[in-house]
């Protein structure tokens, strides 16, 4: 009489189980050959978990680490030296090697020419010295007449006064007759541009009031030139005065600006109320002669 077995266990020669022997754990975990499943020893262990090796078990059964299949596609390992694709190019690093060459040309253009102008801006400004004194024509022929400097805004006294810059032409027609324009209130155009515009351009804001002053400064009351810069300032004002007439076709059609008259309206500004101050607020006018508009500026005061 044969007593039962209690549970699998090792078999002898004949395929049965010893008596009392313990199960083998490598029996458990052992692949399913071609007859059907492995049969089940419990719970699957978790993944990641070590498991006992068990007695005469071979490591090789599990097969080589890595990829099983040759050539199986394989995502690439964050920081690894896969070929995962970087972060795409932006700015002037996505441009083309010759895109890239022009574009560091052009900085340096840009930067050679601010650094020019502020070379020069400071040696105009700072008291004399060697270099200023070498170079002062080079020096004056860069800053006038657009970036001169001076401290009016900040002086002691500063400006008290409106000044309004007029122009009117003598024109040549179609048919060979001449007509003398109105007078065009220049300062007054840039005014109207300026009120209201949040970003007035310097151009409205500056341009024909540093042409006056430079005139002035250049000139005496007899509007007769004093220093080498006064027929540069003639020049400079009539160009602009003449691109202005353009604008507002003073010349009409098939006509050409011959000579222009230039006159500027000064008032003083009134003081307050509380003031004991007493100023004339009469304009007073001053009227430069006629310049001759030469054949390069006639249309439109570009040469």
């Amino acid at each position: 009489m044969h007593r039962p077995s209690t549970g699998p266990g090792p078999r002898g020669p004949a395929g049965e189980s010893e008596p009392g022997a313990q199960p083998d754990p490598a029996e458990a975990v052992a692949p399913a050959g071609r007859g059907g499943p492995a049969p089940s020893a419990g719970p699957t262990p978790s993944a990641g978990v070590a498991r006992p090796a068990a007695r005469g078990a071979s490591v090789a059964s599990a097969g080589p680490v890595g990829p099983a299949v040759s050539g199986a596609a394989v995502a690439p390992v964050p920081g690894g030296s896969g070929a995962a694709p970087g972060r795409p190019r932006t700015g002037v690093a996505a441009l083309s090697l010759p895109y890239r060459i022009g574009a560091a040309l052009a900085l340096a253009v840009v930067a050679a020419a601010v650094c020019v102008h502020l070379g020069m801006t400071f040696l105009h400004v700072a008291p004399a010295n060697t270099v200023s004194k070498e170079h002062g024509g080079a020096i004056q022929r860069w800053i006038y007449p657009e970036f001169e400097q001076n401290w009016k805004l900040f002086a002691p006294n500063p400006l008290q006064q409106n000044i309004s810059l007029q122009v009117r032409a003598d024109v040549l027609t179609a048919d060979g007759d001449v007509r003398t324009t109105r007078w065009y209130d220049l300062s007054a155009e840039d005014g109207r541009a300026i009120d209201g515009n949040l970003l007035p351009s310097h151009t409205q804001q500056n341009e024909l009031r540093r042409a006056w002053d430079f005139f002035v400064a250049t000139h005496d009351d007899e509007n007769r030139p004093v220093g080498g810069r006064g027929a540069l300032s003639e020049s400079y004002l009539r160009r602009i005065v003449v691109m202005r007439l353009d604008r507002a076709d003073a010349a009409g059609a098939g006509g050409v600006v011959d000579r222009v008259q230039v006159r500027s309206r000064t008032t003083n500004v009134p003081p307050p109320a509380w003031s004991r101050e007493q100023v004339s607020t009469t304009p007073v006018d001053r009227t430069l002669p006629w310049w001759p508009v030469p054949e390069d500026e006639a249309r439109g005061g570009i040469g």
